[in-house]
């Protein structure tokens, strides 16, 4: 009998890949190729395989959802928010502590916002998955680098004309108070903005599927927050054997550079409770079997 699989692919956007000059456009007021704003390592090479494994298994696969980075230029996490005690900017990659910012290392640009901000890094702190880390300006809302790399938009067009069906689009991040690298909640939630609240519904979306197959960038940040909220969730409502619905596509998910380390702790954690692990070679194989078998009555 068939089976129910899903295809939740993670901020494929451009800005995350280590595009080759081939695949940058032009910018129409400047005249200058159009770069990567954060691109990982690996991660054009993953978007090629992902795009590869949907053209050729995409009869096997039942529903697909894309998450999407989108960011205001305004945004806790990015340099604009920020200048340092001397008047400097704050260059990107630079990691802010609550402590810091009330000894005035930094401070925010706008005076408003400095107990907000204090606020949020307590928050963030407090619960230990991450501190505040200043990134490159990227995935601006309505920017090239918000865009779905080229190839995957390509195939999973494709599966669109082909299953009649509808890729869902997730959008995160555009809350500018709070960072948002799970797809399902923000690593701070605010009470009045319910996009920043754990996404139940899509989760329990996700939980129809005996196959969820996950891939996209970057598997350091947003990868790992949004399987570890997915999985606690699963555990929590489902028992610990849900977790082994969900499968890591590994050859298809890259690290930032310099968290190299972080990415394998968590492959480690993730298999550990039950997780699978999978290139895309056997997650094809899967998918032609799944795309052969008699449909449900």
């Amino acid at each position: 009998m068939k089976r129910n699989c899903h295809l939740l692919m993670i901020d494929p956007q451009n800005d995350f890949c280590d595009l080759p000059a081939s695949y940058l456009p032009t910018h129409p007021v400047t005249r200058q190729p159009l770069r990567p704003a954060l691109p990982v390592p690996g991660a054009h090479q993953d978007m090629l395989r992902l795009a590869g494994l949907i053209n050729r298994g995409r009869a096997g696969i039942t529903a697909m959802s894309v998450t999407l980075d989108s960011h205001h230029r305004f945004d806790i996490a990015h340099p604009t928010f920020w200048i340092a005690a001397d008047g400097a900017p704050v260059a990107p990659f630079t990691e802010i502590t609550a402590a810091e910012v009330r000894a005035g290392a930094y401070r925010p640009r706008h005076p408003a916002g400095l107990p907000l901000a204090l606020h949020y890094l307590d928050q963030l702190e407090a619960a230990g998955r991450y501190k505040l880390m200043i990134w490159p300006v990227h995935c601006e809302i309505g920017s090239w680098g918000n865009n779905v790399h080229a190839d995957v938009r390509a195939a999973y067009s494709h599966w669109e004309e082909a299953s009649l069906g509808i890729v869902a689009k997730l959008a995160k991040g555009s809350n500018p108070w709070t960072e948002h690298y799970s797809a399902v909640q923000a690593e701070v939630p605010y009470a009045d903005d319910p996009d920043t609240q754990f996404n139940t519904r899509f989760v329990r979306t996700l939980a129809e599927s005996e196959r969820i197959y996950i891939a996209g960038e970057a598997g350091s940040h947003c990868v790992k927050a949004t399987v570890e909220h997915i999985a606690d969730y699963f555990e929590a409502e489902y028992g610990a054997a849900a977790l082994g619905r969900l499968v890591l596509i590994t050859d298809c998910i890259s690290p930032v550079s310099g968290f190299e380390a972080a990415y394998q702790q968590f492959l480690q954690a993730m298999a550990a409770r039950g997780v699978q692990l999978m290139q895309a070679a056997g997650v094809l194989t899967e998918l032609i079997a799944n795309a052969s078998a008699t449909e449900p009555a």
